[in-house]
């Protein structure tokens, strides 16, 4: 007597994890190699270059294809792609920093705001108080305070961060406080520190993770005009901004003076973008 046995349907196939996904289209790709490249050539940058970023030579302006200088010089004779790749190595050591704290911070910030209303509205005034400076003024008004240097690039950078992800974050505690899911959760019994940890911040983390490459775009912006203006990394340390700001009066005469830093600038801000717009539309699918 033979028994009919019927087939185990094949298992469903896991979704993709949304961040995987968003990186591997091609706006993902192409955003990664970009940055990729850029990150690289920060992190190889003893290795790259063959000079040192304020060693001085009797060549000045010398273009590129000059002999021992493939970039060419400067106007004090130091070698370009030393510059620009110790540049780069700084400004990401800055914004490495100054972004994540500025992150911590502001979600902290929305945790203590989520936590009482009194406190809700305590860190939604500090967050317009913030909102108030303008970027330049802030910045000013810190280097002021603790004259130029990187310490105060960084803490602007966290500053002008704080109430972009606290506010993102608080809206986003609310707007999932009030789904269904969490009105079980209560129902069921369940602790409202263990909603908000195991159910509230993992629903509410993904706009956080698209505002962390945008927030990376709009510090490299801030760096580079700080350093522009003089008020940031003291000289003669190179960063991107420096480089280009001592370009500005030989912009006729040495063009490819500022080539470098606006190539390298161009190339990060549209990588991290293509990244943030690849996450973005990922996640809201």
């Amino acid at each position: 007597m033979t028994t009919l046995t019927k087939a185990a349907p094949p298992l469903a196939r896991r979704p993709r994890h949304p961040y995987r996904a968003a990186l591997a289209t091609a706006r993902g790709r192409t955003g990664l190699v970009l940055v990729g490249l850029v990150v690289l050539a920060g992190l190889l940058a003893p290795l790259l270059s063959g000079h040192g970023p304020t060693d001085q030579s009797a060549l000045t302006l010398a273009g590129p294809g000059t002999p021992g200088h493939p970039l060419g010089t400067d106007d004090l004779g130091r070698d370009l792609l030393s510059r620009l790749l110790h540049g780069i190595r700084a400004d990401l050591g800055i914004i490495a920093v100054a972004v994540p704290l500025g992150a911590v911070l502001g979600c902290l910030f929305a945790l203590a705001a989520a936590a009482h209303p009194v406190a809700d509205t305590v860190v939604q005034r500090a967050f317009d108080l913030i909102l108030a400076f303008p970027g330049l003024i802030l910045a000013l008004a810190v280097t002021a305070i603790l004259g130029p240097g990187r310490l105060p690039v960084i803490l602007v950078i966290a500053l002008a961060e704080i109430p972009v992800f606290g506010r993102l974050l608080r809206t986003g505690i609310l707007v999932q406080r009030g789904r269904d899911y969490v009105t079980a959760a209560r129902v069921g019994g369940t602790s409202g520190g263990r909603i908000l940890t195991r159910h509230i911040l993992p629903n509410a983390a993904d706009p956080l993770v698209v505002q962390i490459a945008v927030s990376l775009t709009v510090a490299v912006f801030i760096e580079g005009a700080m350093s522009f203006l003089g008020v940031g990394v003291r000289p003669p340390e190179p960063t991107l901004g420096a480089v280009l700001s001592q370009s500005m009066p030989y912009l006729a005469q040495a063009p490819h003076f500022a080539a470098g830093p606006l190539v390298t600038v161009t190339a990060l801000v549209l990588g991290l973008s293509l990244v943030a717009e690849a996450l973005n539309r990922e996640i809201r699918r």
